[in-house]
């Protein structure tokens, strides 16, 4: 079994977006791992394993639009199912 089940990834577009600032809200704030938060001031991927996808996708839409989202449920795929 799977500690984090949900693969969480979505764009964020907005402005003076920080990657530092973004990484460091989702560690300190939601459990998860593999987190990458990658992009510029106008523009930021996130890619992070949680157990509370919403929360992330909350968190994201105050900081701008956002947009391209994929939650993969990890679990399923593990055992040949569609994630």
């Amino acid at each position: 079994m799977l500690e984090f089940k949900f693969d969480t990834q979505l764009l964020i577009e907005g402005k003076n977006l920080s990657e530092d600032a973004i990484n460091d809200y989702i560690t300190e704030h939601f459990k998860g791992d593999c987190l990458l938060a990658v992009g510029d001031d106008e523009l930021i991927k996130i890619h992070f394993h949680t157990n509370e996808p919403w929360q992330v996708l909350e968190y994201a839409a105050s900081l701008g639009e956002i947009y391209d989202v994929v939650i993969e449920n990890m679990e399923r795929q593990a055992n040949g199912q569609q994630g």
